[in-house]
């Protein structure tokens, strides 16, 4: 009985598999970074309005949701679908105007939603079930240009850097009780399931000195590359601390070196995250990055400003739910094909924040080939990447909702999440937010490092 309901949601998905392809293609071919996701977003929002949805945007920035109601009390589902792409200028698909390319497989997620929007319309599909889907396009996923964001911040916008948050922050998840999401990566077939991933936070580093010319005069002024070079080397003198358990990265990169090579560089901007298993542990670690960064100003005689801002927390799947997750992943691709690792990636979303505040999974299916991020990545079955997420999603509705969605509520009661409410999360993740001066110079030759 179960396969013959099974063969129902999938056929649902092949019914809609020309839509599902042409809209992977369609997204890879018009990258958009972050928050600027607006051809993209509109996209799918045409489709989603042909299928009969009613749509919430998010009106300010890029995004929507929409809502399906199977008519019958039950817990809300929600499916995500991720609008942004990344910058990596030297991929020969990438937007020769601004380097955005889909170099880790946004676009076959936001193809596996609209498939699972189109699915859903399905005569019958609801039947049986209790409860909702939330069908969310979300921007913003990937941490790139982090000075746009932080306009749009100081400008009253949004909140928070990450899609995810700054939907969780506005509310749209108030009556959502568990999330679901599908990530590709590459690999040949299958499915992937982890114990879940790192966090971050994002960090922008602006080290002051003087210029003066650099020829002439060096000594007339203070050198703020050097001291951003003091600041890097400091930061890998503290790596023999981070603890492995931690599983810490920190990794800086300079955004701006200076004006001119005949001028001692008065400026020097740098991002960077830091990354780690728990929040506590990232607080920690930052601390001691920004005590570096402070000494290293110190000794060229410079300064340092840093704007910390919450990035993603860790992932924590729940595993009740990957449990069934892993079901119906083994009626798509057979158990052969399924791999666990009772392990934390080393990479970070913002999914994780969802998931600190209630039963959240993402795990990976087969689809991409080279390296995530990376200048030779491609979708290269989107049969892999796009169709049979979607059939992975629609199984697990089913599954979660049937039967007066026992599943669903047996996994709400054996939830266990980081925070008791979405007040005591932000609580806990604003603690990062900071812009601060580093490094104080007092008139009697003192000197303040604040770390």
């Amino acid at each position: 009985m179960k396969g013959e309901c099974f063969a129902k949601f999938f056929s649902a998905v092949d019914k809609h598999r020309n839509l599902i392809l042409s809209a992977e293609r369609h997204i890879w071919a018009n990258p958009e970074i972050g928050y600027k996701e607006w051809k993209t977003s509109a996209y799918l929002e045409e489709r989603f309005e042909k299928l009969g949805y009613k749509l919430t945007r998010a009106g300010n920035i890029p995004g929507f949701y929409a809502d399906l109601d199977t008519g019958m009390p039950g817990p809300k589902i929600l499916i995500f679908g991720e609008l942004d792409s990344l910058i990596c200028k030297d991929h020969p698909d990438a937007d020769p105007k601004t380097g955005a390319v889909h170099a880790c497989g946004h676009n076959a997620q936001c193809a596996t939603l609209l498939g699972v929007a189109a699915a859903l319309k399905e005569d019958g599909i609801l039947e049986g079930l209790c409860g909702s889907v939330r069908l969310c396009a979300v921007p913003a996923e990937e941490g790139v240009d982090i000075t746009y964001r932080e306009n749009l911040r100081k400008s009253g916008i949004i909140q928070y850097y990450s899609g995810k948050v700054e939907f969780l922050h506005r509310g749209y998840f108030d009556d959502v009780d568990m999330a679901i999401m599908v990530h590709v990566t590459n690999k040949e077939k299958g499915f992937t399931i982890t114990r879940g991933s790192i966090g971050n936070i994002k960090k922008r580093i602006i080290y002051k000195g003087v210029a003066a010319h650099a020829g002439a005069h060096p000594y007339d002024g203070i050198n703020a590359l050097y001291a951003a070079n003091l600041g890097l080397n400091a930061i890998n003198a503290l790596r023999e601390t981070f603890k492995e358990e931690d599983r810490i990265r920190v990794h800086p990169i300079i955004t701006k070196g200076g004006e001119t090579a005949n001028a001692i560089p008065a400026e020097v901007v740098m991002e960077c995250y830091v990354r780690g298993i728990s929040s506590d542990a990232i607080y920690a670690v930052n601390n001691k990055v920004n005590r570096a960064l402070a000494g290293a100003a110190v000794s060229m005689g410079a300064n340092v400003r840093i704007t910390d801002r919450p990035g993603s927390s860790p992932l924590i799947n729940d595993m009740n739910l990957m449990e069934v997750a892993k079901t119906v992943m083994e009626e798509i691709v057979g158990s052969e094909n399924i791999e666990i690792f009772d392990d934390f990636r080393a990479g970070s979303t913002d999914m994780g924040d969802i998931s600190a505040v209630m039963p959240a999974i993402h795990p990976y299916t087969a689809g991409a080939a080279g390296k995530p991020h990376g200048n030779d990545f491609y979708i290269v079955d989107p049969e892999e990447a796009c169709i049979n997420p979607a059939k992975m999603i629609m199984g697990m509705i089913y599954l979660l909702l049937s039967n007066n969605a026992e599943r669903a509520k047996e996994i709400l009661a054996k939830k266990n999440i980081r925070y008791s409410s979405k007040e005591e999360y932000f609580k806990d993740i604003n603690r990062f937010m900071q812009d601060k001066d580093l490094v104080t110079y007092k008139g009697d030759g003192s000197i303040v490092i604040f770390g």
